[in-house]
């Protein structure tokens, strides 16, 4: 960032009208795009582009206008990243159907059925970065360093919100 960037910066605020119109006016279609062309049109990359936009708008304060494309980018990624793994436990338990004939009794798969909304429930209960955390390492498979290299964080990050996540799992089951 040259000197005029860094002194804009001090005097220009993402919460301004302005300055916010003019990143959306700037990055909408770009961010649109690179969702569609990384994602595809199934899961809405519309939605994620406003929603970044949302979360940067609730975060105007935190997020300098320099560093405001890279914010938006990774959160939308981000997004994209809880919509597909979301989509991936949901299918994961559509698949495991009912047996035309079960010696399980009528209460037994009701108890079920409520237990696999209840862990849906918890699952959309966690932070979006403990589910993203635990979702791909859970779901996908994937090992903390390759968690850590796509998230852009640390290793021990990683582990602290896959901790944190079971954790929370384990207190709000048990609560239910």
């Amino acid at each position: 960032m040259n000197a005029s960037e860094e002194h804009k910066d001090l005097h220009e605020n993402v919460c301004e009208e302005r300055v916010f119109s003019s990143l959306f006016t700037k990055h909408a279609t770009d961010l649109h795009n690179f969702l569609y062309y990384k994602y595809g049109d199934r899961l809405n990359p519309q939605d994620k582009m406003q929603e970044a936009f949302v979360k940067l708008w609730e975060n105007c304060k935190k997020v300098k206008p320099s560093k405001a494309k890279s914010y938006l980018f990774t959160v939308a990624n981000n997004l994209m990243l809880n919509a597909i793994a979301h989509q991936k436990v949901v299918l994961k338990y559509q698949k495991i159907k009912p047996r035309s004939q079960t010696n399980e009794n009528p209460e037994f798969l009701m108890e079920e059925d409520q237990y696999m909304e209840k862990l849906q429930n918890a699952l959309a209960g966690l932070t979006e970065a403990q589910r993203t955390a635990f979702l791909l390492n859970r779901i996908e498979g994937k090992k903390h360093k390759e968690i850590a290299e796509m998230l852009g964080i640390s290793t021990k990050a990683v582990e602290k919100r896959i901790y944190s996540a079971l954790n929370k799992l384990r207190e709000t089951i048990k609560e239910l």
